[in-house]
């Protein structure tokens, strides 16, 4: 399994990269977790949006999923695509008021978002904790502690395991998602501090004790804010985890 990451910043997109999105790839089926400001034009860098064979959304905050009007535009407008999009709609999975709040994002006004119904070029389906299959890929979804609804998403594909904490304060559910992944991708957006709020995101310290503690072979942090230091967030991370962990740069690839 390959993980392309299209961007890596937290909040909002940064100077040096778009805000969250990774591309996994296994056996010719290509998936996105999450697809916020900037990378639409990112993925282009490694495949036509058209050859996506599903789309899955942590939450609806900007900075994971604000490049769906893009893509909508993409999907609907794009001279001789490969394909019927509408015959072939792209599967797209995430909370269940999806169609409706990525159809508010794409509409400018109130008389076009009256009309907009965006399933003539996607397939949504809510997310659940059923697993879901999508060639080689599977897929769990485990719901996160966050500001608003929120899912962690526990990927498999050829014997190998990627778990994505999406955003997320410190929960229990963490060590359940993770456990034994080859690759545990979490977000840590600041360094640590005990009056930090609650249910919003991880320090670096406290994604390095998920890691330790759910037994990950390997920690890649995230969801880095512009505005903090990301030096520091590594160094408590490693220090915490005591095992290979490093931040993920936009436009890397990483062998889970």
């Amino acid at each position: 399994m390959k993980l392309t990451v299209l961007g890596c910043a937290g909040s909002i997109p940064g100077p040096d990269s778009p805000a969250s999105g990774y591309l996994l790839e296994s056996g010719g089926t290509r998936i996105v977790l999450d697809l916020g400001n900037g990378t639409l034009g990112a993925m282009q860098r490694f495949l036509d949006p058209f050859d996506l064979d599903a789309l899955l959304f942590s939450h609806l905050h900007p900075d994971h999923c604000a490049d769906f009007g893009a893509l909508a535009v993409y999907r609907r407008y794009r001279p001789n695509p490969p394909y019927d999009p509408r015959a072939r709609r792209l599967p797209v999975v995430g909370p269940a008021n999806a169609p409706e709040r990525l159809a508010a994002l794409y509409a400018p006004n109130a008389e076009e978002l009256a009309e907009t119904d965006l399933s003539d070029v996607f397939e949504f389906r809510p997310v659940s904790t059923e697993p879901v299959t999508v060639g080689p890929f599977t897929i769990r979804a485990v719901e996160v502690a966050h500001l608003c609804q929120t899912w962690g998403f526990r990927v498999e594909a050829e014997g190998r395991v990627l778990a994505y904490t999406g955003d997320t304060g410190p929960c229990e559910q963490l060590t359940d998602l993770a456990a034994g992944a080859h690759a545990l991708l979490a977000e840590a957006s600041w360094e640590h501090h005990e009056d930090a709020p609650e249910n919003v995101h991880l320090s670096g310290r406290q994604a390095g004790e998920v890691a330790k503690t759910s037994g990950a072979e390997r920690l890649l942090v995230t969801h880095l804010v512009p505005w903090t230091d990301h030096a520091a967030i590594e160094a408590e991370a490693k220090a915490a985890f005591g095992g290979p962990a490093h931040l993920v740069e936009a436009g890397a690839t990483y062998e889970v």
